[in-house]
């Protein structure tokens, strides 16, 4: 053991959105994080002798800003490592920063599959779900072996736009029998769904097998818009993929749809789970939700990856935490070496018959890590 005179303190920047329309999500996130490293740390904040020491910053959703914020962290502040953050255009503006100052950044819980594919740089590992990860779970509740008529309704943005075309790619791969025979795209503050819905329903009604309209959407939810026109007349059903509580419990009168999802707090088993669940009920009055597990996972990243470098070394640190498996509220997450994403398990869940609020999933089945062929999209 190293005498306590060489302790010294390990200095964590954790930026997240906290002003602007996915404020609820940064606050879950800084409660997670902060909350995994109280459990990882049973309480002490320190990790062997050394005490950790978070500064957390609000981005406002603005990429100049979180940018400049990220050049603050490392150049100012001397932290040691960074997280976030929970917008993707500010998470891509933050990239080149951590390559400049050759410094970690964890990807908490912004999704582009460009963060870890085109835009990567050796310094970005990433605890949260991509895209693609989302687009190989939805494709894993398509029923496997009869035709399937897909149609989209996608968010005008890049998370909309990226999510159908992984999705696209992600049923070839996984559920070849699936077509996409119909994409819409509409605006967050979209008010009438109608037109974007006949147009669905008409390229849906007459096509063989099982038909389905899929949602990739954040934000207010158009689901019961949706289900408001019928689409059973014309046997389609809808599949609206994971969202957090609040969204999900407008959906309780949607007994039986079916989606993927990232994470739901009744789902996993494992201590790490109990004692969120537990915990943060205790403290908020409500279950854990998505980002909430998203914070913790990157604790648990910055706590393990620290423990196997022994140190704040930035190359002892890559070296650690590349190939590095360590649990999480989830399970178990795994870096990839090849592009630092962390291959996770996801969730297949349907709406329950008697759903109440922030009780509204049943699990049909934990799809594993190693079930989803995510491609490795890095820069050569």
């Amino acid at each position: 053991m190293a005498p306590a005179a060489s302790a010294k303190d390990i200095k964590i920047c954790l930026i997240a959105g906290k002003t602007g329309p996915l404020e609820a999500y940064a606050k879950q996130t800084e409660a997670g994080f902060m909350m995994g490293l109280e459990y990882l740390t049973k309480g002490t904040m320190q990790v062997g002798a050394d005490k950790l020491q978070v500064i957390v910053k609000d981005d406002q959703l603005k990429p100049d800003r979180g940018k400049t914020l990220l050049e603050e962290c490392y150049g100012d502040d001397k932290v040691d490592i960074a997280v976030g953050t929970t917008g993707s255009p500010v998470a891509l503006a933050m990239l080149p920063v951590a390559e400049e100052h050759k410094k970690v950044l964890i990807v908490e819980p912004a999704v582009a599959d460009s963060i870890t594919g085109a835009k990567w740089n050796r310094y970005i590992f990433r605890t949260g779900r991509s895209s693609y990860q989302d687009a190989l779970a939805n494709a894993a509740t398509v029923p496997e072996n009869e035709d399937v008529a897909i149609g989209m309704l996608g968010l005008d943005t890049a998370f909309g736009r990226d999510g159908v075309k992984a999705y696209k790619e992600a049923l070839t791969s996984l559920r070849p029998r699936a077509k996409i025979v119909a994409e819409e795209y509409a605006a967050g503050n979209t008010a009438d769904f109608a037109p974007f819905a006949e147009r669905l329903f008409n390229a849906l009604k007459d096509q063989p097998g099982k038909r389905i309209i899929g949602f990739i959407w954040a934000g207010p939810h158009p689901l019961a818009k949706f289900a408001d026109m019928k689409p059973e007349r014309f046997n389609i059903a809808l599949a609206p993929g994971g969202n957090i509580l609040p969204v999900m419990n407008a959906w309780k009168q949607f007994a039986g749809t079916e989606g993927g999802i990232y994470y739901y707090y009744d789902f996993p088993k494992n201590p790490l789970n109990d004692w969120l669940k537990a915990e943060y009920t205790k403290r908020h009055g409500a279950p854990p939700d998505f980002f909430v597990a998203g914070g913790f996972s990157a604790a648990a990243a910055v706590v393990a990856g620290l423990t196997k470098a022994g140190s704040t070394d930035t190359e002892k640190l890559i070296a650690a935490m590349e190939g590095l498996s360590f649990e999480t509220p989830k399970g178990t997450m795994t870096f990839r070496k090849e592009d630092h994403q962390a291959m996770q398990d996801m969730y297949h869940f349907r709406i329950k018959k008697d759903a109440k609020d922030n009780d509204v999933l049943d699990l049909v089945a934990t799809i594993p890590a190693s079930k989803m062929p995510l491609p490795v999209t890095v820069p050569k």
